[in-house]
């Protein structure tokens, strides 16, 4: 077993225009004073990185690297969440999905797929010259409108869907095998990808690629009703990556899973600052010690009441409590003798 690493924390909730939200050392040096380790960089904030450069230059990834370091932290992946969305996206969502591009690519769903298809790409280089392992991106939607089928689904749509998200994304999986690096999908609804039948469905279009992973966060799961412990036992070796947040869910007479379009603070599901939710990360630190998991435990805040500094400042005293030291004996060693081999036959009864 081994020890997970942390606490740290997701930079693209913090990002701001004054500081220290507004530069990467200023932001870096803000993290390591509440006691985070290292930082999670969202790759669409040019103040952080440049991703192209990245992706080219070891020189630059290096002083990169230093600069954080020199402020009490380390980067522990990158994440490509936006750019990912515009790898497949519904016409129905262009509009909604256009900010995430950039302006000269607005109003061009065919050249916005392809800039996204090639910062993917770019992001397994970047993340090879950084010297990291694992990535996070969406996978993005064809068939998200059809989720409830209402109208009923044409027969072979799902198949169609999949198979299409599947060539969209092979040519960047292999991308990523190339560079050494997992590309793990964080599982959400408003993506193809949203539990854990729809990741099988894209695994198996894939032809189970060894580079086609999964980031774990139970907030999203609490939401959905569906059993984020047992999840982990289902999906642990395909985790690589965890965001730590936290959630709730109070359905009423009048609203469940849906949330009849009301604001996050009216809905019966909606995200918590951590420990403020129903999340049972016991549990969950438990399961992934259990399996092995040698990734980062990364707070990713996001609450309709809490404000967000207080829940930087609380999330990282929380995730290092929660993380297991785990034993390195078993705890009736004390017990035990030693043994060979003929004592072992006669133990069960052969001389």
């Amino acid at each position: 077993m081994t020890t997970i690493q942390g606490p740290a924390i997701f930079l693209a909730q913090f990002m701001g225009d004054s500081a220290p939200f507004n530069s990467l050392e200023s932001i870096c040096r803000w993290a390591a004073s509440l006691g985070y380790v290292g930082v999670q960089i969202p790759t669409w904030d040019s103040r952080l990185i440049d991703l192209e450069k990245a992706a080219e230059s070891r020189a630059y990834c290096d002083d990169l690297r230093g600069r954080v370091e020199a402020c009490g932290v380390k980067i522990t992946e990158l994440s490509t969440h936006l750019q990912g969305q515009l790898v497949a996206v519904h016409p129905a969502y262009d509009l909604m999905f256009d900010a995430f591009a950039p302006e000269h690519l607005r109003n061009n769903p065919k050249a916005r797929t392809e800039w996204a298809v090639q910062t993917l790409k770019n992001a397994a280089r970047a993340s090879r010259n950084l010297g990291l392992d694992a990535h996070v991106t969406f996978s993005g939607a064809l068939i998200w409108h059809t989720v409830y089928p209402w109208p009923q689904r044409p027969k072979g749509l799902v198949e169609a869907g999949f198979a299409e998200l599947a060539r969209r994304w092979r040519p960047i999986l292999d991308e990523f095998e190339e560079n050494g690096v997992d590309l793990c999908y964080e599982v959400h609804p408003g993506e193809d990808l949203h539990d854990g039948v729809t990741f099988e469905r894209f695994l198996a279009a894939v032809d189970n690629h060894p580079r086609c992973n999964l980031l774990y966060d139970p907030s999203h799961f609490v939401l959905q009703q569906l059993d984020y412990l047992q999840y982990i036992d289902f999906y642990h070796e395909r985790i690589k990556m965890f965001h730590v947040k936290d959630a709730e869910f109070n359905p009423t007479g009048k609203s469940g899973v849906y949330g009849g379009y009301q604001d996050w603070i009216d809905r019966p599901g909606r995200f918590r600052s951590l420990g403020d939710g129903q999340v049972d990360f016991a549990g969950i630190f438990s399961k992934l010690a259990q399996y092995n998991y040698k990734g980062w435990a990364v707070l990713e805040w996001e609450c309709c009441i809490k404000d967000a500094e207080q829940g930087a400042r609380e999330g990282a005293p929380f995730i290092a409590d929660h993380i297991i030291k785990v034993t390195e004996k078993a705890f009736d060693d004390f017990a035990g003798g030693a043994a060979d081999e003929a004592l072992l036959r006669k133990i069960i009864g052969l001389d």
